[in-house]
């Protein structure tokens, strides 16, 4: 077909369309089912597993691999943004991180504590295929559309990954609780695993048949194009010890985002691990409810946060919810009902989407004039990725090490109260 221009109403809606297609990723395997139906495999009470050569519990193992998953992603975003800011075929990187992540999803058909490696690869290749599409995808933003649209055809396909995912959520739902039996709920779960898979690569191919190959540059991936963007984030790294106020802010970013992704993370692994929810019907119905009123309740938290900080700024309203996460954390330590689970998962969601809209927002009005924001927001989201990797290593070392994770929970007020203790070291101004 014909390249549509810039700004036009089809190019950006294929765009925010691949919101839709990957979403359903996000909700479904990493947040709902798929941790449900790996608690499952472990019947047991001492839920161990042998996987590289060691002794894992269960929960510390799918921990472990996240966090090594992220530190591939962090490793890998500057390098493939490099390539992105480079080479004209964004497109195809895009695709080949669609499809991995869209086998890895069908691969999890045949998850196994037998095949433990295999099937852990094929987690690895959809959380990897994931992150990775999205460097190119979010990279797509300013070649497709100008400055004054980009927030609202942003927040569209916000709003699309959102209405599909959950939609999807319910269908797979409806599949497991028509079940009678544990092994039938199991069998549909893993269906489930390839409606997502089939979902995201079929829903994909209107954004790919849409977008353009992207801006060529004319270079070849040369070793300087492959480590530009490396370049670039040492680049914000020098440029950060001359700006006191972004410097302290993302030095606070850094430590409370941390927990905060790491709990999000965890949640449902939580929730299936130490709730008492009486049966497995319960406990299946009870998981995926409470994700559903996160996911809603994230959406209102974030205009209630964005309306306190118009009124008492972006700081003292990210130490306060800081504080709220800090009591969580306390209060999750302590809670063993279904009922204060659902409390606690009300209050997840609330704090969740206004602490993440938030650190972003306050990052972008701290940022220097420049033209180049594309480095700094690299920056932000390696920053970010690391956090995850030292939260999740660190969470998963007291799980493993305790046999609890209620320990893990309660030792990450350590980062929420550090964060906040940074927060209020962060100047209003760089005169100060």
């Amino acid at each position: 077909m014909a390249t549509l221009q810039k700004g036009s109403k089809k190019l950006l809606n294929a765009w925010a369309f691949y919101d839709w297609a990957n979403s359903v990723y996000t909700l479904t395997i990493a947040s709902s089912i798929f941790p449900i139906f790996y608690s499952a495999l472990f019947i047991s009470e001492i839920k161990q597993v042998t996987a590289f050569g060691f002794e894992f519990k269960s929960t510390a193992l799918i921990t472990f691999v996240t966090a090594f998953t992220f530190l591939v992603v962090s490793i890998l975003s500057p390098i493939l943004s490099g390539i992105a800011d480079y080479v004209g075929n964004k497109k195809t990187f895009m695709k080949f991180f669609c499809y991995t992540g869209g086998l890895g999803c069908i691969g999890l058909y045949w998850f196994s504590l037998e095949n433990i490696h295999l099937s852990l690869l094929f987690y690895f290749m959809g959380l990897i295929g994931y992150w990775g599409s999205l460097v190119f995808y979010n990279s797509y933003l300013p070649d497709i559309a100008f400055p004054e649209q980009q927030d609202r055809i942003s927040a569209k396909g916000f709003s699309l990954g959102y209405v599909g995912s959950v939609i999807l959520l319910l269908i797979n739902l409806g599949m497991v609780m028509s079940q009678e039996n544990g092994a039938d709920k199991m069998l549909m779960m893993r269906w489930s695993f390839v409606m997502v898979g089939v979902w995201w690569i079929l829903f994909s191919q209107y954004t790919f048949y849409v977008l353009p190959k992207g801006a060529s540059s004319g270079q070849r991936v040369t070793k300087n194009v492959l480590f530009n963007g490396l370049k670039e984030l040492k680049q914000v790294w020098f440029a950060l010890k001359q700006d006191l106020r972004l410097k302290r802010y993302l030095i606070a970013f850094f430590v409370f985002s941390m927990a905060v992704q790491t709990i999000m993370l965890v949640a449902v692994y939580f929730g299936e691990e130490e709730i008492a929810w009486g049966d497995a019907d319960a406990k299946t119905q009870g998981l995926i409810v409470s994700i559903l009123v996160i996911q809603l309740l994230a959406i209102i938290g974030a205009v209630i946060t964005s309306r306190a900080s118009s009124k008492f700024g972006n700081i003292k309203t990210l130490i306060v919810v800081n504080f709220i996460w800090m009591f969580l954390c306390i209060y999750a330590y302590f809670m063993e009902t279904p009922v204060q689970f659902y409390i606690a998962a009300s209050c997840v969601g609330l704090v969740m989407g206004g602490i993440q809209s938030l650190a972003r927002s306050t990052y972008s009005k701290f940022l220097p004039e420049t033209e180049d924001t594309t480095s700094y927001f690299s920056f932000y989201d390696v920053a970010e990725k690391i956090g995850i990797v030292i939260g999740m290593g660190i969470f998963a070392t007291i799980d493993q090490i305790t046999g609890s994770m209620r320990n893990s929970i309660l030792f990450l007020v350590t980062f929420f109260l550090i964060g906040i203790l940074l927060l209020f070291r962060v100047p209003k101004s760089n005169d100060n």
